[in-house]
């Protein structure tokens, strides 16, 4: 953990909740290079009708973009929950240094979770540092299902 870590993961619940204002599952991905944020996005999927719309792979993106390179070297990712395998996936092909996650993801985590991406035989390995800020991240989670359940309950 370095002494940045939560200040970071504060802006990417900043995005989790625009992903809950839009109606989205709340997650906020941020990427940082060198102290400054080069990527930042929330869940997008319903709005862009894309399921790989995730907030990481948005992030991820704008910060090859921003670095005008494929590759996001000494780079580190900071998101609310544990990313899935998809993510992860791109997190790895872009060889990014690090990730910070706050929730673990018992059904989809890629990361130590519902599996460890870091355990196959790739050529990349991700350093990983989890629960930064665990229950202000899982809190938003919590309550957007919470809602969508009172819904269809309503709605039966």
């Amino acid at each position: 953990m370095t002494k940045f870590d939560e200040h970071y993961m504060q802006e990417a619940i900043k995005e989790a909740v625009r992903a809950f204002d839009a109606d989205e599952v709340p997650v906020g991905a941020v990427v940082v290079h060198k102290g400054r944020i080069i990527g930042k996005a929330h869940n997008q999927i319903r709005l862009l009708k894309d399921p790989t719309a995730h907030a990481e792979m948005i992030a991820l993106t704008q910060a090859a973009a921003h670095l005008g390179n494929e590759r996001l070297l000494d780079t580190t990712v900071y998101v609310t929950i544990e990313p899935c395998a998809m993510c992860g996936g791109g997190m790895i092909l872009g060889r990014v240094k690090r990730l910070v996650f706050g929730a673990a993801d018992l059904k989809t985590g890629a990361f130590g979770s519902a599996l460890n991406l870091n355990k196959l035989n790739l050529n990349h390995k991700i350093a990983v540092t989890k629960g930064i800020l665990k229950d202000d991240c899982a809190v938003l989670l919590k309550e957007f299902f919470s809602i969508k359940r009172r819904r269809t309950v309503f709605l039966r």
